[in-house]
């Protein structure tokens, strides 16, 4: 589990297609992290199981508690078929989030980690203040989550839903956000991972199974 709240904003080294998954390789934070193998660690949104640590001047596999080493991911089929990630190109920032401890402040939202889909950058105005109003279009299956005022999370980002009209809805952004996420060198036509708030899922998914009817 996840707040939104990003920890670090660091590239993309490189992809490698295995089978029908493939494996990502992100820089090491500049503060240090030495998590453990196996740790779930949100990568733009994306949860993702550490499988190792790298040298990035050799590649070669590194200690896990070297600092400086960069972060193995292993992606499925199925992660690869629902994020932007098979699309990336070296270079590309990710944001990274390691998991929520219990008793941790939720100052963003739940977040799962479960990407429901991809959307894209229609529209980018500077807000006057430093921010940024930037709109996103989604398919069918994911305006559904769009509720005005909500929460949504966007490549890992906790943020709220602002005028959600059909499968098109903006977000705010303030000049913090831009400065510590890749929102400052977002372009129109960007991709970004869409995952609705976790607590409305439930709620559509039980008012679909019929649950609460007749009661009252």
């Amino acid at each position: 589990m996840f707040t939104g709240l990003i920890e670090a904003c660091v590239p993309l080294r490189r992809l490698e297609r295995r089978g029908s998954g493939a494996r990502i390789v992100v820089a090491a934070p500049s503060e240090p992290w030495t998590p453990r193998l196996g740790a779930s660690i949100a990568v733009s949104g994306v949860c993702l199981t550490l499988v190792g640590r790298s040298d990035p001047r050799t590649s070669a596999a590194a200690p896990l508690d070297d600092p400086r080493a960069d972060l193995d991911f292993d992606l499925s089929y199925e992660t690869l078929a629902r994020t932007w990630f098979g699309r990336a190109t070296p270079g590309r920032s990710v944001h990274l989030e390691r998991a929520l401890l219990l008793g941790d402040r939720l100052d963003g939202h739940l977040v799962a980690g479960h990407v429901d889909g991809v959307g894209r950058i229609v529209e980018i105005v500077d807000s006057g203040d430093g921010g940024r109003r930037i709109r996103f279009e989604v398919g069918p299956e994911l305006a559904v989550y769009l509720v005005p005022k909500g929460s949504v999370t966007l490549d890992g980002i906790s943020l709220t839903v602002v005028d959600p009209i059909g499968d098109r809805f903006d977000v705010a952004v303030i000049p913090k956000t831009l400065t510590w996420t890749s929102l400052s060198r977002a372009r129109v036509g960007d991709e970004v991972h869409v995952e609705g708030d976790l607590i409305g899922k439930w709620v559509l998914r039980g008012l679909a199974a019929g649950i609460g009817r007749g009661v009252g």
